[in-house]
C-alpha cells in the first residue's frame, strides 16, 4: 500500500499573535478567533471533530473530549510573516534573515533599471492594497500603457496590468525581468503578476496571477524527489518554491477548484507528498478586511473536508495548517505574525493527541520525512512517534 502525505494550507488561518508580534505591529491579531467573534460564531463541525476547538477557544467551535485527530499549534521560527517564508519553513527551511521589504517604495535607481530593461516607464511604486491601486491608477495605466508597480508589508514586487493593455505574455515577461533584477540585497521573496480586466470604476483582478519566487535552498521537497517519490503541488505551491522539488503541478482558480484538484489527485495511486495551498482566505477576504467572507470560505472548506477524508487510504497522513495570519478584523490589510493551527489525521494514527505548541513550522517537514522514510537533515523535530508512528 502506497504511503501518501497530504498537507493542506488554509492560507492565512492564524490562531493568535506570537510572542514577538509586537515587532510586526500585530498585537491583538487572531485571525480565526476574531473572525468567529465578528460573525457571531463559526460552524466548522468536521474540523471540530479533528480537534480544531481544542487548540484555542473559538466561538461556535467547542473543544471536544475525543477528537479524531491530533492537534496543536506552531510558532514560526523564521523572521517574517509572508507566504514564502511560511511555506518554506513548513518544508524544513528556516530563514535566518528576513526577505527585504520596502515601506517607502523601491529605490528610484532600481525602478529606473527596471524601466530601462522593459522599455517603458512605470507608475505607482508605493505600498498599496492591490484592489485599491488598480482603482486609483487603473485609468492612468489604460491611458499611458505603463505598468503599475507596487508593494506591501510583505517582500513582494507586484506588477499590475490590464490584460487588454499589456497582454499576459508581456506581463509575465516583465515579471521575469524583475525577478532577474531583484537579487542580493533586493532579493524579494516574490515578484507577482497581477492582471486585471474591466473599466474605470469596475476593475476586477483575474485568476491569471502568477508568482515568480526566489529559488529556495534545499527543502523536504528535494529530499522526497531525490528518494524517487513524487511531490504534487496544488495551487501556488510550484510558484512558491520556484518549481524546485515539485514533480507535478496543478494550478487552481479558487478554493473550490483547489479542493476539486485535491480530490482528483487522491483518486490516483502515488507515493510521496500532495502539497496544496487554498488561497482565497487570504487573497479575497483577509487582505480585504472581510470577516464574513472569510467565515464563509472556512465553512465552505469544512463542508467539503469529508470528501477529502473519504479518499484517504489506511496509510495516508493528512495535515491541515496555515502559513501565517491575516486578521480581517484589524485595521491592517497585511499579514499578521501569528501561530498557525496543526491538525493531523490518519486512520491508523493515534487520535486525540495534544501536540502542544511546536517551536517551528519545520516540525511538519521532519514528521513527513520520517513517515515517508526519507533521509532528512533539515530543521524541525518529528512528532510522528507521538501520534503512533
Amino acid at each position: 500500500m502506497s504511503k501518501r502525505a497530504i498537507v493542506i494550507v488554509l492560507d492565512s488561518m492564524g490562531v493568535g499573535e506570537c510572542p514577538d508580534s509586537c515587532l510586526y505591529c500585530d498585537q491583538g491579531s487572531n485571525t480565526l478567533v476574531n473572525t468567529a467573534k465578528a460573525v457571531g460564531g463559526l460552524n466548522l463541525p468536521y474540523m471540530q471533530e479533528l480537534g480544531l476547538g481544542n487548540i484555542i477557544d473559538i466561538m461556535g467551535v467547542a473543544a471536544i473530549k475525543n477528537p479524531l485527530g491530533a492537534y496543536g499549534k506552531m510558532q514560526e521560527k523564521s523572521p517574517g510573516k509572508d507566504t514564502t517564508t511560511g511555506h518554506w519553513e513548513l518544508m524544513g527551511l528556516e530563514l535566518r534573515q528576513p526577505f527585504p521589504t520596502y515601506p517607502e517604495g523601491f529605490p528610484p535607481e532600481l525602478i529606473t533599471r527596471f524601466e530601462q530593461q522593459i522599455g517603458c516607464k512605470t507608475i505607482g511604486n508605493v505600498v498599496a492594497s492591490g484592489t485599491e491601486i488598480i482603482k486609483e491608477l487603473g485609468p492612468e495605466h489604460i491611458r499611458t500603457g505603463y505598468p503599475i508597480v507596487y508593494t506591501s508589508a510583505d517582500s513582494v514586487f507586484q506588477i499590475a496590468a490590464h490584460e487588454e493593455i499589456i497582454p499576459l505574455k508581456n506581463l509575465y515577461h516583465y515579471c521575469t525581468i524583475a525577478r532577474e533584477l531583484l537579487q542580493e540585497e533586493h532579493a524579494v521573496g516574490r515578484v507577482i503578476a497581477r492582471p486585471f480586466i474591466g473599466e474605470p470604476g469596475n476593475f476586477v483582478r483575474t485568476a491569471n496571477r502568477h508568482d515568480f519566487s526566489k529559488e529556495p535552498d534545499i527543502t523536504l521537497l528535494d529530499k522526497i524527489k531525490e528518494s524517487g517519490q513524487v511531490v504534487i503541488g496544488i495551487g501556488k505551491i510550484k510558484d512558491i518554491f520556484a518549481g524546485r522539488g515539485v514533480t507535478e503541478s496543478h494550478s487552481t482558480i479558487n478554493n473550490q477548484d483547489g479542493i476539486d484538484k485535491i480530490l482528483e489527485v487522491l483518486q490516483t495511486d502515488f507515493t510521496g507528498l500532495l502539497f496544496a495551498n487554498l488561497v482565497d482566505f487570504d487573497q479575497l477576504y483577509g487582505h480585504r478586511n472581510d470577516p464574513h467572507g472569510y467565515a464563509w470560505a472556512l465553512e465552505e472548506f469544512d463542508r467539503r473536508l469529508p470528501e477529502v477524508i473519504k479518499l484517504l487510504g489506511p496509510q495516508d497522513l493528512l495535515i491541515i495548517t496555515a502559513d501565517h495570519g491575516c486578521d480581517p478584523t484589524t485595521e491592517s490589510t497585511d499579514h499578521s505574525r501569528e501561530y498557525v493551527p496543526l491538525l493531523v489525521y490518519g486512520r491508523e494514527l493515534q487520535p486525540g493527541v495534544n501536540l502542544g505548541c511546536r517551536e517551528t513550522f519545520a516540525d511538519v517537514a521532519a514528521t513527513i520525512a520520517e513517515y515517508l522514510g526519507v533521509d532528512y537533515n533539515l530543521a524541525g523535530e518529528s512528532f510522528y512517534m507521538e501520534i503512533g508512528g
